[in-house]
């Protein structure tokens, strides 16, 4: 295809080379954006068919189709004889199209040319390849479950506008515990708005710190009304919530992956009411039933103290206990009068020793021997005068007495005598006083 043929020769001739002083005038960006789109090959879409224009007679219908998982939309044509007529709102379709672009308008839409309803075991196909996808990454795991809080503060619900499943749960749970508290979101549930409706109230009682735990419940349904709740964007959006997430989606033979997701799974919206709040009944049936056990329990623990007291009271160390003391006190009085005796005996012997050695030590003092008339001479020196070679004449000495000195003065000496030693012994007696003294 010659690219520059819808240019004027005056204009620049790509996109690139276009100047606020050279623009492209707008007719010539939608030729090439015409030329662009003829150009696309044939391409197989899936959507769901949203609005469909069936006018008796048209050699064209027209349609609407939008994304799965978002609010893009886009217009559509097609020959009668190409649309089958069970296909209708609502279904989830494959197409086969080819873009094409309105110059006049500038809009853009598809040529379907063939159309084709999406059965229901290839989508439950898809869904058993995301399950076993998050359950590779862990999002099913026990471990990842919440536990749920025993009597939460305030109960987040997230259901349909005007359902029964409303009902069955705020009338379930306040019949069991009446001042359970509810921040309620009233969402679509059903159809392609219901991921992008969810998901913000999903996310805004998640972010309430006095909601302690959110209900997912819708009333049932066929499988492909309950496939929002197998969405992988709302899926991940569960597991990663900091609030525990109960699904209540009451189907009992194909769950939705919400319910692999979630940290309680009740089967019912109802089911759930009984397990998010506790029945004050049994409560109030239970706290009876342990309060008659404790106080028994507390009976018999008082009786038993009393029944030991009394035995205790009744033996013979309270009753007498004297008769604990009598025996020590004679076994006391005992040991001292032991105690007295023997100190006495060991004084007396002592005494008597003391008096030997006292006896022997007067015997060999030598005051004993001046008792007996005898003196020690003592020079001016201090030292005793054994020899008269000690003095000279003149000297004077000192005469120690049995009683009080005298100071004498020598006048005369004489030879040493001569006595035997006895037992060749030094002599330790005092020499007996100088007779001239």
């Amino acid at each position: 295809m010659n690219t520059q043929s819808s240019i004027p020769a005056h204009l620049p001739q790509y996109a690139a080379h276009t100047t606020p002083e050279k623009p492209w005038p707008l007719r010539v960006l939608s030729k090439k954006l015409q030329e662009y789109v003829m150009n696309l090959p044939h391409i197989w879409v899936e959507a769901e068919i949203i609005t469909v224009n069936r006018r008796p007679g048209a050699g064209v219908y027209f349609f609407t189709i939008q994304d799965l998982e978002s609010n893009v939309s886009i217009s559509c044509k097609i020959f009668p004889h190409n649309f089958p007529a069970h296909i209708d709102s609502g279904m989830r379709v494959l197409l086969y199209v080819k873009p094409d672009f309105w110059l006049d308008r500038g809009n853009l839409t598809l040529h379907v040319f063939e159309i084709r309803q999406v059965g229901l075991g290839d989508i439950l196909a898809r869904l058993e390849q995301l399950k076993a996808q998050l359950a590779s990454e862990g999002l099913f795991s026990p471990e990842q479950k919440k536990p749920l809080p025993f009597l939460p503060r305030k109960i987040g619900l997230i259901c349909g506008r005007n359902t029964k499943a409303h009902d069955d749960v705020l009338v379930n749970a306040r019949a069991r515990w009446p001042e359970a508290q509810f921040e309620v979101r009233e969402v679509q549930v059903q159809g392609t708005k219901a991921v992008s409706e969810i998901l913000p109230a999903l996310q805004e009682l998640d972010a309430l710190p006095e909601v302690e735990v959110i209900v997912l419940a819708r009333g049932g349904g066929s499988v492909e009304d309950l496939l929002p709740f197998s969405d992988e964007t709302l899926v991940r959006a569960v597991a990663a919530t900091r609030t525990p997430v109960v699904s209540a989606i009451g189907h009992e033979t194909d769950n939705p992956l919400l319910d692999f997701v979630a940290d309680y799974r009740a089967s019912t919206p109802t089911d759930a009411a009984r397990k998010i709040v506790p029945d004050i009944k049994e409560e109030r049936t239970q706290l009876t039933q342990l309060c008659q056990r404790g106080r028994k329990q507390l009976q018999n623990l008082v009786q038993t103290a009393q029944d030991n007291l009394t035995l205790l009271q009744n033996s013979p160390v309270f009753k007498h206990p004297e008769s604990l003391l009598t025996p020590r006190n004679e076994e006391l009085t005992n040991l001292r009068n032991w105690g007295r005796h023997l100190l006495n005996s060991k004084f007396n012997t002592q005494n008597i020793e003391l008096s030997a050695d006292l006896s022997r030590l007067r015997t060999l003092s030598p005051y004993s021997t001046l008792k007996r008339g005898y003196s020690i001479l003592y020079s001016p020196a201090g030292t005793v005068i054994q020899q008269s070679s000690q003095v000279t004449t003149g000297s004077a000495v000192t005469a120690l007495l049995a009683s009080g000195k005298l100071t004498l003065e020598v006048v005369e000496l004489s030879e040493p005598v001569v006595t035997p030693e006895l037992n060749s012994q030094p002599a330790t007696t005092p020499s007996e006083p100088d007779k001239e003294h």
